[in-house]
């Protein structure tokens, strides 16, 4: 029973490591020039584009406009206000342990008492209306942004590309594991600030960011190239052949 329980997962591993060899690239040398082919080049195609002059800029990539902007700190008066926000309004559902019906009730009696002093000193109180463009704009922005990730989702699960999906996947799978330790709100305020801090520290630091992952994934490439070299990934080959 055990040996048929160790071949039957035998068989699975080499079945898994075959469907990811077929579908990485079998190369036989790696290159760490800046030739047409290596490494390098293949990253800064990844990255924006080859060679300098088709390198396409953060903010470009971040699809420009005032998102980007703010994202990337060009006005530091909103940008800081943004994330002062936010880090607000996690430390007070978070910390304070406060709820979301509490800080309305609070900001609506707070807004009617400001209400009944300006009607006690002037007669004419302006009337608070929120634009109906404004709700629709922003319902047709959320909209669009939800069909744009289902429409990425369902482009990668039936796109046959095993590489991808599996990425997806996995991203997916440490999601959960990092949801397991803390909850919804902590992981958007996580994201949030990484959102707010990235882009930034990556558009000042392109160069050595983009040198490091080049040497990761010439390193990846190299541990690849000895798992087919040691017959590793040839072995489930063999396997579905027989």
């Amino acid at each position: 029973m055990a040996e048929r329980s160790e071949n039957a997962a035998g068989d699975m591993m080499s079945n898994i490591m075959d469907a990811i060899a077929e579908n990485l690239p079998n190369k036989k040398s790696v290159r760490f020039d800046d030739g047409e082919g290596s490494i390098s080049d293949q990253a800064r195609k990844l990255f924006g584009g080859g060679g300098q002059g088709g390198k396409k800029s953060v903010h470009h990539v971040l699809g420009g406009g005032k998102s980007a902007d703010v994202l990337l700190w060009r006005n530091k008066k909103i940008s800081s206000s943004v994330l002062g926000a936010a880090t607000l309004a996690w430390v007070l559902f978070e910390w304070l342990d406060y709820h979301l019906l509490t800080i309305a009730s609070f900001a609506l009696v707070l807004g009617m008492a400001v209400q009944l002093a300006w009607s006690a000193l002037a007669s004419n109180v302006p009337r608070l209306e929120v634009p109906e463009e404004v709700l629709a704009d922003a319902g047709r922005a959320a909209g669009a942004q939800v069909n744009r990730a289902l429409g990425a989702l369902q482009d990668i699960s039936c796109g046959r590309d095993l590489r991808r999906f599996l990425i997806v996947i996995a991203v997916f799978f440490a999601a959960a594991v990092v949801g397991s330790f803390c909850n919804l709100l902590t992981v958007i305020y996580i994201g949030f600030v990484c959102a707010h801090t990235l882009p930034v520290l990556y558009e000042k630091y392109q160069d050595q960011v983009d040198e490091f992952l080049c040497s990761m994934l010439g390193l990846l490439q190299k541990q690849y190239q000895k798992l087919g070299s040691k017959g590793v990934l040839g072995k489930g080959k063999a396997r579905k052949s027989d």
